[in-house]
């Protein structure tokens, strides 16, 4: 009897460990970046609505369980020297495996006019060979409301949801006694 209880707590630590809920992938995000501004070029309010957009972007995220989020803090300075994200052969890539990221996520925002503006974000998993995946939307106005509309309906009804959790990024609920 007495080896049999030694068996069963051993056992449980298992079996509940493998119940366990996987710990998200790590996620490095990095800041929008503007693209195709047609024949204007940026205004200051295009580029000041970036950092809290890209933030958050970030919150959404984390908040949705999809993401473990890793600050791209320690290469924000290489970025800044000119890489333009979409464009660079993927230092992005580069930069979220130096970071230790398992994904890669890039956004930017393409103005068509200034009324017609499309955000767009880049997912690479970092941990396979798995193609890059891209998700947009189609936001009406240039004013910070409807760039928080956009980035708030991209990550709720565009981007795939965590392991475990409906579309809506909420956690699934175990509706059983």
């Amino acid at each position: 009897m007495r080896a049999l209880a030694r068996l069963a707590i051993p056992l449980s630590v298992l079996l509940g460990a493998s119940a366990a809920r996987a710990e998200p992938p790590k996620a490095a995000v990095f800041d929008f970046q503007l693209a195709n501004l047609g024949a204007q070029g940026p205004t200051d309010a295009d580029i000041a609505r970036l950092g809290p957009i890209s933030d958050l972007l970030r919150t959404l995220l984390k908040d949705s369980g999809r993401y473990q989020i890793v600050s791209t803090d320690p290469v924000k300075e290489e970025v800044a020297k000119g890489s333009d994200l979409r464009k660079c052969g993927g230092c992005a890539d580069e930069y979220a495996r130096k970071l230790g990221a398992d994904v890669a996520i890039t956004g930017e925002i393409q103005k068509v006019s200034n009324l017609i503006l499309n955000i767009n974000v880049y997912v690479k998993d970092l941990r396979g060979n798995a193609p890059e995946k891209a998700y947009s939307v189609d936001i009406r106005g240039d004013n910070d409301l409807s760039f928080q509309h956009g980035v708030k309906y991209l990550v709720k009804n565009n981007l795939p949801p965590a392991e475990g959790a409906h579309p809506g990024g909420e956690p699934k609920r175990d509706t059983k006694g």
